[in-house]
């Protein structure tokens, strides 16, 4: 492997591992090509209600773990695990600390720069996984039969020469409901972040990557590993952007045979330095770079 990256905080969401959908092996690689002082793993991180039904537990899902305890063990990164909707199984557990750098819990107040952002999955504003379920699961089940008809769309478009194409991100931007649900739950975080005293709401939840401004509160939204394959960092400035995996840069970066070397660094790296992602979306007007 060549140069790592080296974040001051990142945060990932809903990598649902567990499901059939799950991209546990891109995120395990970005793992492995990125380091941070702290990683929060923000809620749907195991899938239990698609392993209830018919989802699979496998090896690719398990290395995700040991790559985040690797990460403990040779960088004393500490480790927030926060619960959500389909990692609801926690709630008997929760809070639980595990040593001094992995705990578990239901939110967390993030301290960046002077700045204090208020961290939750974001399934706390959602009425229907909250009251009701039945209704959320029926939910999971047509996303889940989206995501199913989106692999072989999207093998014939691989054939046919045309880019990834997103069904279920296509609806989420085109069904008024839909929009209206999401600006619904900005708006109800924010508000939430501001009545905890915070400058900004960090969740995950809608698999609907963004950083924004909202009434004077900062909203971020780390996405999904699912689809978006995305990721929130923060560099030592207290700078944040959200990045974005690509599988071909990693397969070419892999084939560097030369002996890891760690950078710190105050300012989001260039371009070329972002070995697993095509690059950064940074703000309100959401400039790849």
């Amino acid at each position: 492997m060549g140069d790592i990256t080296h974040f001051k905080t990142i945060i990932i969401s809903d990598l649902h591992l567990g499901a059939g959908g799950s991209k546990a092996e891109e995120v395990t690689c970005f793992l492995k090509s990125y380091s941070c002082k702290k990683l929060i793993l923000n809620g749907d991180i195991i899938d239990a209600w698609q392993l209830k039904k018919y989802g699979v537990w496998k090896r690719k899902h398990t290395m995700f773990f040991k790559r985040v305890l690797k990460m403990i063990e040779e960088n004393k990164t500490k480790v927030i695990y926060i619960r959500g909707n389909h990692d609801d199984f926690l709630d008997q557990i929760i809070p639980l600390r595990l040593g001094k750098n992995f705990q578990i819990r239901k939110d967390y107040i993030l301290n960046s720069g002077s700045k204090r952002f208020y961290v939750t999955h974001g399934d706390v504003f959602d009425s229907i996984t909250t009251n009701m379920k039945w209704l959320a699961y029926l939910g999971d089940v047509g996303y889940t039969f989206l995501l199913w008809i989106n692999k072989f769309y999207n093998k014939y478009r691989e054939w046919k020469g045309l880019p990834y194409y997103s069904l279920s991100q296509r609806i989420k931007q085109s069904v008024k409901m839909a929009v209206n649900y999401m600006s619904d739950f900005e708006e109800k975080l924010t508000e939430l972040a501001r009545a905890r005293s915070c400058d900004g709401v960090i969740c995950g939840h809608i698999h609907h990557p963004a950083i924004r401004e909202i009434d004077g509160i900062k909203y971020m939204n780390s996405g999904d590993w699912v689809e978006t394959l995305s990721a929130l960092v923060e560099d030592f400035d207290g700078n944040w952007n959200l990045l974005y995996y690509n599988q071909q840069l990693v397969e070419h970066k892999s084939k560097d045979k030369k002996p890891a070397d760690t950078k710190s660094i105050g300012n989001i790296p260039p371009a070329e330095k972002q070995v697993a992602f095509t690059g950064i979306f940074l703000g309100r007007d959401q400039h790849i770079l």
